[in-house]
């Protein structure tokens, strides 16, 4: 196949574009390179001749029309978004723009592209979003495909916005959709304001470990290249108009995350103390959702895909990439937020 990945730059986009590569299918990954988006991370693809790149914004119909056109993808595999809860918080109008305006012209340009080649049955739009449509779940319980939309972050009310536009342009239109909603990636290339390489890198600096309110929210961890592997048979196999939710079956508490991380440190550079005491409980972000955890039971019993990789045997594999990949991060630690706390404008703070 040929597809077209928006966001390929990104974290979970570029494992998306090495993957595809790996597996003999063509790639055209557009990416707007902002912030968080890095080339490097599909600089072992580059040289492909299967691979292409294009500079462009989702926001910008004529370059998507233009795009689609002089490449003609099989598919689209929409990732680009903006994804950072605490950023959404400081600044949300950015996320209306880039996740639902962005999805809404982005669909538009497909949907003008598919029926300029007459309805191909075979074409698809992938819709790549995030189990925190969904709000927060308590002690007990999963989310499921059913499980009806309550987004307490700007950042996943964007989110649930662009999954509806994407199922009404399915309903409306006819265009033939695919969604799917996973849990917190992790892994290689994930750019340093997320969680996990933020710990990584606080603590190989000697730099406190920031944990918000008391560490008892917990996620459930999905490893990057176990959800590309996911998002590819989706594609291939998954039934048009349907939802799927793609989770790690890996919760943990943050707390335990974090401790977890630290030894794996200790363990792999060791310092005079525990890493551990670096930890610093901090003001909890506003809205914090309590839990995320997904049934996959869909996935699994339609396509037969679960998850390769457990957190443990995730979490090393990261820490390992990070010392091994010093270059990478060292030339983002002075992109904009990076190594600072974002998400304290809520309530006009």
């Amino acid at each position: 196949m040929k597809l077209l990945v928006t966001g390929g730059a990104g974290f979970i986009g570029s494992a998306v574009v090495r993957l595809a590569i790996s597996r003999g299918h063509d790639v055209v990954n557009v990416d707007a390179l902002t912030y968080a988006a890095c080339l490097d991370n599909v600089a072992s693809v580059a040289d492909n001749a299967g691979y292409a790149f294009e500079h462009a914004d989702v926001r910008d119909r004529c370059a998507m029309d233009r795009i689609l056109a002089a490449h003609a993808p099989d598919a689209i595999m929409h990732l680009a978004a903006e994804s950072h809860v605490d950023r959404s918080i400081d600044g949300p109008g950015s996320f209306i723009d880039t996740n639902v305006t962005g999805t809404y012209t982005l669909l538009e340009a497909a949907r003008a592209y598919w029926m300029s080649r007459g309805k191909p049955d075979d074409f698809r739009f992938h819709h790549i979003s995030t189990d925190e449509v969904y709000g927060t779940l308590g002690a007990t319980g999963l989310f499921t495909e059913d499980t009806p939309y309550a987004p307490n972050s700007p950042y996943s009310a964007s989110k649930a916005a662009s999954d509806h536009l994407v199922r009404a342009w399915h309903e409306t239109y006819g265009l033939p959709v695919l969604v799917t909603n996973c849990s917190n990636n992790y892994g290689p290339y994930h750019f340093p304001e997320k969680l996990i390489p933020v710990v990584i890198l606080n603590a190989l600096a000697g730099r406190a470990i920031p944990v918000y309110g008391t560490g008892d929210n917990v996620r459930d961890w999905l490893y990057v290249e176990d959800h590309a592997d996911a998002l590819l048979l989706v594609l291939a196999q998954g039934r048009i108009g349907r939802s799927y939710n793609i989770g790690g079956k890996n919760e943990m508490r943050n707390i335990a995350l974090v401790q977890m991380l630290c030894r794996l440190l200790d363990d792999r550079r060791p310092k005079a103390a525990p890493h551990e005491d670096l930890i610093t409980f901090v003001t909890d972000r506003p809205g914090h959702d309590l839990r995320y955890a997904i049934d996959p039971t869909r996935i699994e019993t339609e396509l037969g895909w679960s998850p390769s990789v457990t957190v443990a045997e995730g979490l090393g594999r990261t820490v390992d990439w990070y010392l091994a990949n010093e270059r990478w991060w060292r030339a983002l630690e002075d992109r904009a937020g990076v190594g600072r706390r974002l998400g304290t404008m809520a309530a006009g703070g």
